[in-house]
């Protein structure tokens, strides 16, 4: 890790503490430099190709598109994974989630994920003196080993991990419970109806979509055939909380204003914002305000949706004057898939949309579209406005923040994030050495340089309910990206001794080897 005067505090026009808690305003104070807050917001499920910044002609962002405009618009970023949980493992523990058992896509009543013992992304924030929060989707588990408890007091939760306020969806909209938890409290909960969630069996007398077919308003295209919540089958079962069940045209409002009342409260004082929308993840169900809108069904509805939702964030900042010293970042978690459950007419409307642009794969695949993301960093006072070509991956987010800040990571603490801070500001533009991606069936990729190596795999070459092509192959596969993007020809028998180099070091990091770089 190098050492250095932190960069935040060597911008001129750095937003100057306005005085925090209890004491007073003074001219002392006023002359302090303020750490620069960050908000992170991830979505979820969302293509490179579903933006209008990134080429997208048959949907409009506008305000995706002003954040792209204002900050670093990155071309050649990627996630670790190319499925929910495992993306969001990575980024928060610096981790790789191919390392850890339990890291593959949760159950809505899975334990929490992320060891208490870990040192997470907002730990390093809090100890830096952030104001830490985590709004909206989570899908990192709750409570103890054996499952969570959503009746009582949920311990462990985000608050043992680093943050300090929490209002989550426990894992996905398209899982049971379908309840907020704030505080490691089910929102609105009448302990008169306890929760009974199971994965196994059927609880409780609820109608389920397999049983009651006339009862949905959003039919199953393959499994979401249990418990109907709010008309929607759901995957899982679930009785009991009636009180506290969301409603889904109103999750979007809801997380959105949770997160700007978290910002507003701690405008005075650096902050940490993890933000997780819904959009564009199934079930997708707008709010009336975008429904229709889109002309793409609700699979670009939501799209604006999502594009609202940032704008709100980018307003508030404004509002507050504290935009120009806020580290504001958006990715998605994993590549876009289309149809993932519903018969949502998300394929029969495209109209000639691209959410893969012409990536192959996607969702769950080990192919480009699976984990290439949108990738956009914003910060006035540190950042100058372009378009950053470099090669960049979310596991060496965490590492950058520390490398930011001055911060000093202790060997075994984010023990794959590398720093790669002028490349995230983009003053870099060669890029990492290399990134690492897992697919679904935890096959690995890496990609250095041109050359994209996916490892050998007996898994099946499509999913079985998406018909998402895997990359998974018996024989090695090698991909020359500068000429070949759509990964249609494999060159590996042409090219034997880089097959050979690209598995020798994607070997290295698989043993760990690469976690000596930062020493």
């Amino acid at each position: 890790m190098k050492h250095f005067s932190p960069l935040w505090s060597l911008i001129p026009g750095a937003a100057l503490i306005a005085g925090c808690g209890s004491q007073p305003k003074d001219k002392t104070s006023e002359h302090l430099l303020q750490k620069p807050n960050v908000v992170y917001l991830i979505a979820d499920d969302l293509g490179i190709g579903d933006l209008s910044c990134y080429g997208a002609t048959k949907v409009s962002t506008p305000n995706i598109d002003r954040l792209a405009g204002q900050g670093m618009q990155f071309t050649n970023a990627y996630a670790t994974s190319s499925t929910s949980t495992p993306s969001r493992f990575g980024l928060l523990t610096g981790m790789y989630p191919w390392r850890q058992k339990n890291t593959g896509i949760a159950p809505g009543n899975s334990e929490l994920i992320i060891d208490t013992a870990c040192v997470t992304m907002a730990d390093m924030f809090k100890e830096e003196g952030y104001a830490t929060a985590a709004v909206g989707k989570w899908h990192l588990g709750l409570g103890p080993k054996g499952g969570t408890d959503f009746n009582h007091s949920i311990k462990p939760n985000t608050q043992d991990i680093g943050f300090d306020y929490e209002y989550i969806i426990p894992a996905t909209v398209d899982r049971v419970p379908c309840v907020f938890v704030e505080n490691g409290h089910v929102v609105g909960l009448d302990p008169k109806d306890p929760i009974t969630v199971s994965y196994d069996h059927k609880v409780g007398d609820w109608p389920t979509g397999l049983e009651n077919p006339e009862l949905v308003k959003m039919k199953p295209s393959q499994g979401h055939n249990n418990t109907i919540i709010n008309g929607i089958p759901r995957i899982g079962w679930m009785t009991g909380g009636k009180s506290a069940l969301w409603t889904d045209e109103d999750i979007a409002d809801v997380i959105t204003d949770k997160a700007k009342n978290f910002i507003t409260a701690h405008k005075d004082e650096p902050f940490f914002l993890y933000m997780g929308t819904q959009d564009v993840h199934v079930p997708r169900v707008p709010h009336p305000r975008f429904a229709g809108k889109s002309g793409l069904g609700v699979r670009g509805d939501v799209i604006l949706q999502l594009d609202w939702t940032v704008g709100e964030i980018m307003h508030t900042l404004d509002s507050l004057g504290i935009a120009d010293n806020t580290i504001f970042v958006f990715c998605s978690d994993n590549g876009p898939v289309i149809d993932d459950g519903y018969q949502d007419q998300a394929h029969e409307l495209l109209n000639g949309h691209t959410p893969m642009k012409h990536y192959r794969g996607g969702k769950y695949s080990a192919f480009d579209a699976g984990t290439r993301i949108p990738f956009i960093v914003r910060w006035p006072n540190g950042i100058k406005p372009g378009k950053q070509q470099a090669l960049f991956s979310m596991i060496d987010v965490y590492a950058s923040f520390a490398a930011l800040l001055n911060h000093p990571l202790e060997a075994g603490i984010a023990p794959d994030s590398r720093d790669q801070l002028n490349n995230f500001l983009g003053t870099d533009t060669a890029g990492c050495d290399y990134i690492v991606q897992q697919n679904l069936d935890n096959t690995l990729s890496i990609i250095q340089g041109d050359w994209k190596y996916i490892e050998p795999s007996n898994k099946p070459a499509l999913e079985y309910w998406t018909k998402t092509e895997m990359g998974n192959a018996p024989q090695p596969q090698l991909y020359n990206l500068s000429i070949d993007p759509s990964e249609k020809d494999n060159v590996a028998e042409a090219h034997p001794d880089k097959v050979k180099a690209l598995s020798i070091l994607l070997k290295e990091v698989k043993e760990a080897k690469n976690q000596s770089e930062r020493r």
